[in-house]
């Protein structure tokens, strides 16, 4: 059976648990995880030099999809997506809810082995209102027709296993494991998650816990094996 290894990581700007920014240090997680997707959040650029993401596709051969969610005076700063399949359409989804910081999502059709797959990368906001108003707008971009294959995955900095915003995606979404991944050191909360759809799609879900993914940044990336 065809298989795909998918990924979500929040890379906290490239800081590690040693406050220093280190690139180097997630470049080499990415080739650790060796996956096909791969969700970034907190992705940052610099006008100076120094575009995290297009460096990451340099190095690694990846396609880059930039979700830029907030525009700073010297660079911008936000999503990422990294594939080694080929993107048949793209969107970006803009989830800001009032004057809290900006988020977003990147929507992509991907094609695997010929099947296709709609992955959706985002990071949701800090208050649990924002993150309800953003799970609406998220389902809106699945079409939950019979036979789409789809992922949500990202970094959805939901703390309880039982609020609102997670109970309204599993009307859905067929409930998944909660990973715990943050923090990196000693990861106790699952801020990190991953669904399929159908549920079926999903074969494995895991933290990825290297001594090098311990170090690198303050989450763990999580990593779903998906059977096609």
């Amino acid at each position: 059976m065809p298989t795909l290894r998918l990924a979500s990581y929040n890379v906290h700007r490239a800081v590690g648990r040693d406050r220093r920014s280190e690139p180097q240090r997630i470049l080499d997680v990415l080739r650790e995880l060796d996956a096909d997707v791969i969700a970034l959040q907190e992705v940052e650029a610099h006008d100076s030099g120094g575009d995290m993401l297009a460096w990451f596709a340099q190095q690694t051969g990846y396609h880059a999809i930039a979700g830029t969610t907030l525009k700073r005076h010297d660079g911008h700063y936000g999503n990422g997506m990294l594939t080694r399949c080929p993107v048949k359409e793209m969107s970006l989804c803009d989830l800001s809810w009032r004057r809290r910081e900006p988020r977003g999502a990147i929507a992509a059709d991907v094609d695997c082995e010929g099947h296709t797959i709609r992955v959706v990368a985002t990071h949701l906001g800090l208050r649990p209102a924002e993150r309800r108003e953003q799970v609406e707008r998220l389902l809106r971009l699945f079409s939950w027709k019979e036979g789409d294959r789809a992922v949500l995955m990202g970094d959805l900095n939901e703390w309880f296993l039982w609020g609102r915003p997670l109970r309204h995606l599993h009307r859905y979404f067929d409930a998944t494991p909660a990973v715990a991944t943050f923090p990196a050191r000693f990861p106790l909360l699952a801020l990190d998650r991953l669904w399929t759809h159908p549920g079926s799609l999903l074969g494995g879900l895991k933290a990825h816990d290297s001594a090098l993914a311990r170090v690198a940044s303050d989450h763990l990336p999580l990593v779903a094996t998906l059977n096609l």
